[in-house]
């Protein structure tokens, strides 16, 4: 089981909103980079909100492409 990001960030709390919207769905995730894009540096390095490879796709699906990383 490895992680892949799904979509990207500038900051702390849209990640944990997005990531809160998948575990309402039984998607679990987690955000890497958090803790940088809440010290103003979210263009620098983004909060990355990651899945597990196989529920990549339906966790796409359930944020919408406006959020997420097309092909990432």
């Amino acid at each position: 089981m490895g992680l892949v990001r799904i979509a990207q960030f500038p900051d702390r709390m849209a990640a944990d909103l997005a990531r809160l919207q998948l575990a309402a769905e039984g998607i679990e995730s987690v955000v890497f980079d958090g803790g940088m894009a809440s010290l103003g540096l979210g263009m620098m390095t983004p909060a990355r909100l990651m899945v597990a490879k196989e529920d990549a796709d339906d966790a796409r699906d359930l944020l919408g492409s406006a959020e997420t990383d097309e092909g990432a």
